[in-house]
């Protein structure tokens, strides 16, 4: 099978911080391509510049040198064509569910109408038909994430940059969410970014893993992740995935003799 078009590409990038009046470099000519409806996962050791290589593909930090080039036109940032989710669901609490999912589109200028039948669809996608009217602070941690995730889809974004947007929340609950990331990815034909710390999450839910030196960061190598199961849950119970967890926990240099801690289907799925 042929692969498809590269999307995006990181040539070379750089970037340094001053700190105590010295220059401390964060990422070291770091180059890798993202392909057209990939599902790439960066991981690497904390501090390393996963999240710094975010910003900047984000337009939100320039690098000191470098590349950013998306579908062969080289760019200066990505700012207008990614949508950016992270750990922090980042709802405004004074807005209610639709109005926060409603807010991309009206800075957009979408007709009200329209807009709102958008946001009810995506609303019912996922589950949360009937909330429309909720304020965030009456919602659980999944629920206030699946509104900021539909905030991000509900734009079309050309790539998704997922900064480990499930970290903060109960195990059962962060599969039900890569559940539901994954449908809404094969039903709306994304591309994703996902950095995360989460050797588990980026096998299941990944077709290539991008691992990261220590600062300052270089690409140490990209492995592949043939599993043909859609679901998070049952690609953790495939036979290759204890063998690509172990792989990329030695790329890592993390001990482990058992395979990943999370084997286990949970009876029931929080949301």
């Amino acid at each position: 099978m042929l692969a498809a078009p590269v999307q995006l590409s990181v040539r070379n990038v750089h970037k340094s911080f001053a700190a105590k009046g010295a220059g401390v470099r964060v990422l070291d000519g770091l180059s890798f391509d993202i392909h057209e409806q990939d599902f790439v996962s960066i991981i690497g050791p904390s501090g390393c510049g996963k999240s710094t290589i975010f910003n900047i593909i984000a337009g939100l930090i320039e690098p000191d040198a470098g590349q950013i080039v998306y579908r062969g036109e080289d760019v200066p940032s990505l700012r207008g064509r990614v949508g950016y989710m992270m750990q922090k669901d980042l709802l405004f609490p004074w807005r209610t569910v639709l109005g926060n999912v409603l807010l991309g589109l009206e800075m957009r200028g979408v007709a009200h109408r329209a807009a709102v039948e958008t946001a009810r669809e995506h609303l019912n996608a996922f589950g949360l038909s009937g909330f429309e009217n909720a304020y965030p602070k009456t919602l659980s941690g999944g629920m206030r994430q699946r509104v900021a995730l539909i905030r991000t889809l509900i734009m079309d974004p050309g790539i998704l940059l997922l900064d480990e947007p499930f970290s903060a929340l109960d195990y059962q609950t962060r599969l039900y969410l890569e559940g539901l990331l994954k449908q809404a990815v094969e039903k709306f034909h994304k591309t994703v970014v996902l950095v995360t710390h989460d050797i588990d999450e980026a096998v299941a839910l990944s077709k290539r893993v991008v691992v990261l030196s220590g600062r300052p960061a270089r690409v140490k190598a990209v492995h592949d992740i043939d599993i043909a199961e859609h679901s998070p849950i049952a690609a953790r119970s495939d036979q290759r995935f204890a063998g690509y967890f172990r792989t990329l926990c030695s790329e890592l240099d993390i001990q482990t003799e058992a395979g990943p801690s999370h084997n286990k289907q949970p009876e029931a799925l929080a949301s």
